[in-house]
């Protein structure tokens, strides 16, 4: 199954024959252990009856590897046309396994792509991953089985941020937004050396996992609102912060039955998304989209 991409060229002569310098304007660290991209790709669990998208495939390491762990229908979405032309080569060996789509993942919806289930499994570039990852909650808190879920390399800093908990100083607006709609676990860590070139900070892999929720569009809306407000003035109570949504505070607060002298960082998700619910049906939430 498995023969045409083990005879393909070593990541770094891969690298050396096309002459591939990381591109600062894509945030470019490439992953070239075999042993983490193993690890990675073996995360999501099972994937031969899933359709498995990557974002940004690079040198095609963590392709390789999610092919070899049996992803039957693969999707590589890449924007640099050199990267393009070496994941080319990997589908070329790969059996019909492989599609590869030049595109921007900013604006693809990668719900259009394959079918259900599907598993995002990436080493997001750092630069657009939080906002990559907004744009897939979305889809999930609007679509049923958009993904069946997603296994993420971010920089630490922001992993901590997905699984972090009320009280904690990396609770925070992502938090809720992930938490609302995933089981968020953080895997392992990665030291920069791991890449090349080498980031300035570490890298975590987390495995999101749908909770089945579907809130839906306007709802999701609701709480980027709610949450973008509370947690854009975090040291104020949420008497003072709410005002930026329009209305009055007191009585949305009233309303979810949280006390206005609280704080962001105190709500549980819970809390937040009866804030959400409340907002989306009053007349100022009505125009949010």
């Amino acid at each position: 199954m498995n023969a045409g991409l083990d005879a393909l060229p070593p990541l770094r002569d891969v690298i050396r024959a096309h002459d591939l310098q990381a591109d600062k304007r894509f945030g470019q660290h490439f992953l070239t252990d075999p042993n983490i991209l193993g690890r990675i790709a073996k995360a999501p669990g099972p994937i031969d009856a899933a359709t498995v998208i990557e974002i940004g495939p690079g040198p095609g390491g963590l392709t390789r590897a999610l092919l070899a762990a049996g992803a039957a229908r693969m999707v590589a979405i890449e924007i640099d046309p050199r990267c393009a032309r070496i994941a080319e080569e990997i589908a070329a060996a790969a059996d019909g396994r492989l599609t590869v789509v030049m595109a921007d993942a900013l604006t693809l919806d990668l719900t259009t792509l394959g079918s259900a289930p599907r598993w995002i499994v990436a080493n997001l570039p750092y630069n657009i991953a939080t906002p990559l990852l907004v744009r897939w909650l979305k889809a999930v808190a609007t679509a049923p089985n958009a993904f069946g879920g997603m296994v993420l390399m971010f920089q630490k800093e922001v992993a901590e941020r997905l699984a972090a908990k009320p009280g904690s100083k990396a609770y925070g607006r992502l938090s809720v937004l992930t938490q609302w709609l995933m089981r968020a676990e953080k895997l392992f860590d990665l030291p920069g050396g791991a890449f090349t070139p080498p980031p300035k900070v570490a890298s975590s892999v987390v495995r999101l996992t749908p909770l089945g929720a579907l809130p839906g569009p306007l709802r999701f809306a609701a709480m980027e609102a709610v949450t973008g407000a509370a947690f854009g003035q975090r040291r104020k109570m949420l008497r003072q912060s709410l005002k930026a949504l329009g209305g009055s505070p007191e009585a949305l607060l009233d309303a979810a039955g949280i006390l206005a002298t609280r704080r962001a960082e105190t709500l549980t998700i819970a809390e937040f998304a009866a804030l959400a619910s409340l907002h989306a049906d009053s007349p100022h939430g009505q125009n949010v989209r």
